[in-house]
């Protein structure tokens, strides 16, 4: 007997979401390539630059759809990059180049290391048996040590070296596997905890020093700390902390197993000592770079190189080249590759000049006027990276500031919205770095950023209008 056709909606809701990826994101990149090219959107581009939005925004939705591999859709971007002669090679491979690669790369040898000399057990089964009575507390205990690095270390790539390994360790005593959504969670908590509400700490942040830099040079001004601080920290801080305890809570509960360890009653090995000392000298030279100037990649690359030294060393060839993870370094390059084409093609400051000739600014309108300014440099972020926000909106403030009639230190503040908000991971450095250190995918960090930006915009902006009204900036 003939069985019945299934009409197209009941073939639709049978579908799993593996079988719907591919279909999502097929639609999705046909319609980025008819935006780019056949909308009115593409008389704004030249053909280059239609042609590297196109691959752009494409990657983009390759890389949070996961249909294919990462590493493959990093190499995709790079050789496609090269094919159609967007750029330079000197720009699509400069991920290999950047910093930012060689962090990631020491991060991983040092983790290695704190992992196998037994500090990072060691250190856990403390914190373990503080934070293991509830799953609430492990996350929120973990962001607020993330949040209170960010008063004594200004690098964020410094705290997640520190800290990712130890609360692995922590996700195994409390017995979460390596896939499972308390994993997860305390690995997200630990690299959004460093990073996300320290935006709100003056120099805790590299975009926050290209903002003080810039100002200083082109408008002669420089923010002091306190008000920094007290202008920031209530809503984009300690908020933003509560949103983000609560959307982990929300998008990966689980239940933490009480640690039957005991804490440990031995004595601290010789190569725990010697990993501590070489950990405080590379965060003392990474929290003093503003004296002598070293890069703190080369800082964690000498580090890391004292650490493989044979016999010195504290990481066996056999665990570099089991555990040092090749993918994470072509993911994170790839996404930096974005960026940077991004920046070569011009279309940052492309993007940038269309926003601010379209910003429906008005003297009076103060809700309006914060709302238009903050939500620029959000989508000046999403155009490249969170740096870049300072960078191309710091030189335009006086005719913002014209445009308002808010101050020019008002108009300049509204960036930290902008670059504290992060949409998609290849914004920031420091998630790209903790994510492979952390052993969790790209696309729990990519969910978690949207929904934390989300809330940001719907919640939390409306409360910063409140609150610098209260103290006077608007």
């Amino acid at each position: 007997m003939n069985q019945p056709k299934l009409s197209l909606l009941a073939r639709l809701t049978k579908l799993q979401p593996s079988s719907i990826k591919p279909v999502l994101a097929l639609s999705l990149i046909t319609v980025i390539c008819a935006t780019f090219f056949i909308s009115p959107v593409a008389s704004y581009l030249d053909f280059n630059q239609s042609t590297s939005a196109t691959l752009v925004a494409s990657i983009i939705v390759l890389f949070a759809t996961s249909v294919i591999p990462e590493p493959i859709t990093a190499l995709l971007l790079m050789v496609l990059a090269m094919l159609l002669s967007i750029a330079p090679a000197d720009v699509v491979f400069s991920g290999f180049a950047s910093t930012a690669c060689w962090l990631i790369f020491s991060g991983l040898v040092i983790g290695i290391a704190i992992t196998e000399t037994g500090l990072a057990a060691r250190m856990a089964s403390v914190f373990s048996h503080k934070l293991d009575s509830g799953y609430l507390q492990l996350v929120t205990g973990i962001v607020v040590i993330g949040i209170l690095l960010g008063f004594v270390m200004p690098s964020s790539v410094g705290r997640v070296v520190v800290l990712m390994p130890i609360v692995v360790a922590i996700a195994c005593n409390c017995g979460f596997d390596d896939n499972s959504n308390g994993r997860i969670g305390l690995v997200l908590a630990a690299a959004f905890g460093c990073h996300i509400p320290t935006f709100a700490i003056l120099p805790a942040n590299i975009p926050n020093m290209v903002m003080i830099g810039t100002a200083e040079t082109i408008h002669q001004w420089t923010p002091k700390y306190a008000e920094y601080l007290l202008l920031h920290f209530p809503v984009l801080g300690a908020l933003k902390s509560v949103l983000l305890i609560a959307l982990i809570l929300w998008l990966y509960p689980d239940q933490p197993k009480a640690s039957n360890q005991q804490k440990s009653s031995e004595r601290v090995s010789r190569n725990e000592y010697m990993l501590i000392a070489v950990m405080s000298v590379t965060l003392l030279m990474w929290v003093t770079d503003s004296i002598h100037h070293i890069s703190s990649a080369w800082v964690g690359l000498a580090a890391a190189t004292l650490l493989l030294m044979p016999k010195i060393g504290l990481v066996s060839q056999d665990s570099f080249s089991k555990k040092v993870n090749v993918n994470s370094l072509l993911v994170v390059s790839g996404l930096l590759a974005l960026g940077a084409i991004i920046n070569h093609t011009g279309l940052g400051a492309l993007l940038a000049d269309q926003l601010v000739d379209k910003l429906p600014l008005q003297q009076g309108d103060d809700l309006q006027n914060f709302i238009a300014l903050s939500m620029t440099a959000l989508f000046v972020g999403i155009s490249g990276t969170l740096a870049s926000v300072p960078a191309l909106l710091t030189p335009m403030a006086e005719q913002l500031s014209a445009n308002t009639g808010f101050s020019l230190e008002a108009v300049l503040m509204t960036q930290v919205f902008g670059f504290s908000t992060v949409v998609l991971p290849y914004q920031s450095v420091p998630l790209l770095m903790a994510l492979p250190l952390g052993g969790v995918a790209i696309g729990h960090a990519a969910k978690l950023c949207l929904y934390l930006a989300a809330a940001t915009i719907l919640l939390l902006l409306p409360l910063n209008y409140l609150w610098w009204q209260l103290l006077g900036w608007i």
